[in-house]
């Protein structure tokens, strides 16, 4: 790294810690947001208000809206649904706005956007150096579209009868999941080298609530009528392991991180060992009810060692973020933007 560089980046950090814990203004110097927790708020569906929050790694340095703040006070768009990194790019993937805006993860300056052949996506994933988006409007088209990450020009469209959520890559291959909200039990297996689908994966009890990779493998949980399932899926697409959630009904928000599955069922959330042969017999945590269903566990993430959890204040007031510990402990509580859904390591 050339000197010049380091002392930019140092310089930036610097700045950054004066700002306000809460500063919403625009930014009029360039910030540095490595070594810290992006919060993906999606805003108000029908309202270009999504936008990004910026959290240090000690928790104790806020600092909302770097998008609009670092790109002249503009708009983000319409649902910011998801963010994933490539290189030292983050694609912010606009669910109603039927665009994917990419900025350079630590300064937030916008580099450069995707808006061809997307009808309302979801999420997104790279591999081989392609980008696949998930794409599905209720009811009309349900379709993988695939981009090559050197110019983002368009490549292929790889389309689906049953739904398409979320989807992710696990030996340089592409499993995406064919359900959403509670409803489908599939997942297709697509080959990179040639982006079509290879096979079906049909799991045999639940219905998918989410999908995740972890370890160079594939995680789903699947929700039945009295018990939970997780099931385990190499990178060939075989079903190599299920544990089975006994007594857990409505699992869901699978988080996977140092040997330890997190979900939750209802306003409880629950660790669990991946070399665990029996379930928890009580809950990590639970929540406090929200002032509508819907807002409970809105986002729900666990990172470096962090569970974050958000409320979203029926999306008429800013998210309430709680973090806890691993074992359970309240660390930190705070506000985000309308509709937080997501964290993410930067």
């Amino acid at each position: 790294m050339k000197i010049t560089k380091l002392l930019t980046i140092v310089f930036a950090s610097a700045l950054l810690f004066t700002v306000s814990c809460n500063s919403d203004n625009d930014l009029n110097q360039e910030m540095y947001y490595g070594n810290g927790f992006l919060i993906a708020n999606e805003g108000n569906f029908g309202k270009p208000n999504a936008d990004v929050t910026y959290i240090s790694s000690d928790l104790n340095l806020k600092q909302d809206n770097i998008f609009s703040g670092n790109n002249g006070g503009s708009n983000l768009g319409d649902v910011l649904q998801t963010i994933a990194y490539n290189g030292e790019n983050a694609y912010l993937l606009l669910n109603n706005s039927n665009k994917i805006q990419i900025v350079n993860r630590y300064n937030f300056k916008k580099s450069g956007e995707i808006t061809a052949q997307l009808n309302t996506p979801r999420y997104m994933a790279f591999a081989n150096n392609n980008i696949y988006v998930t794409n599905d409007k209720y009811g009309g088209d349900k379709f993988v579209s695939v981009y090559k990450t050197s110019d983002l020009s368009f490549v292929k469209k790889i389309n689906f009868t049953d739904s398409v959520e979320r989807i992710v890559e696990v030996g340089n291959n592409i499993f995406v999941q064919n359900a959403s909200f509670g409803f489908g039990n599939k997942i297709s297996y697509i080959t990179t080298s040639n982006n079509e689908v290879q096979s079906t994966i049909t799991l045999p009890s639940g219905n998918i609530n989410k999908m995740i990779a972890y370890n160079q493998a594939v995680y789903a949980i699947a929700a039945g009528t009295t018990d939970s399932y997780v099931y385990q899926i190499s990178n060939t697409g075989t079903i190599t392991k299920t544990y089975t959630l006994t007594g857990i009904t409505d699992a869901t928000n699978l988080e996977i991180q140092k040997g330890k599955m997190y979900f939750s069922s209802g306003l409880k959330v629950y660790t669990m060992d991946l070399t665990a042969t029996t379930v928890p017999s009580a809950p990590l945590f639970t929540v406090t009810n929200s002032v509508d269903p819907y807002s409970n566990l809105y986002g729900f993430s666990v990172v470096n060692d962090r569970i974050f959890v958000s409320d979203a204040n029926g999306f008429t007031e800013d998210s309430k973020i709680t973090v806890y510990s691993t074992s359970g402990s309240i660390l930190k509580v705070f506000t985000a933007g309308k509709g937080s859904n997501g964290v993410y390591w930067n």
